[in-house]
């Protein structure tokens, strides 16, 4: 064979080759998504924290928040941390939201009534199957396992503690816990804790806006940055959020992660309580429930040295 043409097909060969290797993976990813695979993303992709814990606050959308002088913790602890600026809740009014968050679904409820039906999976009882643990520490509630609706004026309200929902079907009455019970040795938390304050102090009441997030960030800064703090230094993340906005169609909340796993930033992706929930059960190899499962994780934030994020990755 002529050398020239045995040198052109060596060089084609090699190309062929790169490009198979190249394409293939990506061709077969595609392949399996479209047979109705879930994405499941790598495990060095998401952390896997110590321990998990995520407030939920009440009733702001994002403008009110980022940027007010009323709320310097919380401002403080967007710019330590990762600032979503493209997070939304999934409903309202409150109660779908938190359902969402826990379960990974709103069960078709669309108010706040005392009880409500629910059933099948959420983050407490997969953690617990796989041998990880799970606590809801609600302010004012008067004790653990307890069942009322509310408590007198309205600072503890059933309608915020999504967990109480499934006690004695797959969870037990000793994870729905007063926030009087969050430890002071964090070592000593659970896995993931939600942490929910009264509604004197979630951003919920109060006499003037200002007033309602004041002292909302306030309460915060009181009772949640020793755990920042201390996190830092144990592997372990906070979570901020809303349930929803004030009552528009756009629904546009803050969401804020601070951790010494997170890089700093504000990013653009779009999330919502599923994503969220999605995240937190990839965390730790569980399977994630309700519309969760169809939910993309959260896998642009994350930095073993908590270095500044990317700047494709940064909202403008």
């Amino acid at each position: 064979m002529n050398p020239v043409v045995k040198k052109h097909i060596a060089c084609f060969t090699c190309i062929a080759t790169i490009f198979l290797i190249g394409y293939l993976p990506q061709a077969m990813a595609a392949s399996s998504e479209e047979g109705g695979q879930k994405f499941t993303p790598k495990q060095d992709k998401i952390p896997k924290p110590d321990h998990v814990v995520i407030v939920i606050e009440e009733n702001k959308p994002y403008k009110s928040i980022i940027g007010n002088m009323a709320a310097p913790y919380i401002n403080s602890l967007a710019n330590e941390g990762t600032l979503f600026t493209n997070s939304f809740a999934v409903s309202h009014p409150s109660q779908p939201n938190y359902l969402a968050l826990f379960s990974g679904s709103t069960f078709d409820v669309t108010d706040d009534r005392c009880e409500i039906t629910v059933s099948g999976d959420n983050l407490a009882n997969e953690l617990r199957k796989n041998g990880l643990t799970f606590g809801i520490y609600s302010e004012s509630m008067p004790t653990t396992g307890y069942e009322g609706c509310a408590t007198p004026g309205f600072r503890y309200a059933r309608k915020h503690n999504p967990a109480v929902n499934w006690q004695g079907k797959n969870i037990l009455a000793e994870i729905n816990m007063p926030f009087d019970k969050f430890p002071s040795d964090y070592t000593r938390l659970p896995t993931v804790s939600m942490v929910v304050p009264n509604q004197s102090d979630d951003m919920h009441d109060g006499v003037t806006l200002s007033d309602q997030i004041a002292q909302g960030d306030r309460w915060l800064k009181t009772n949640l940055d020793a755990y920042v703090r201390w996190a830092k230094v144990h592997n372990s993340l906070l979570i901020v959020t809303w349930d929803e906005d004030d009552g528009s169609d756009y629904n546009h909340i803050a969401t804020i992660f601070v951790g010494p796993m997170v890089r700093h930033g504000k990013y653009k992706n779009r999330i919502d309580h599923y994503s969220v929930l999605r995240t937190v059960t990839d965390m730790y190899g569980l399977t994630p429930p309700g519309n969760s499962a169809d939910a993309k994780p959260i896998v642009e934030v994350w930095s073993s040295t908590g270095t500044d994020a990317d700047n494709l990755n940064l909202s403008q």
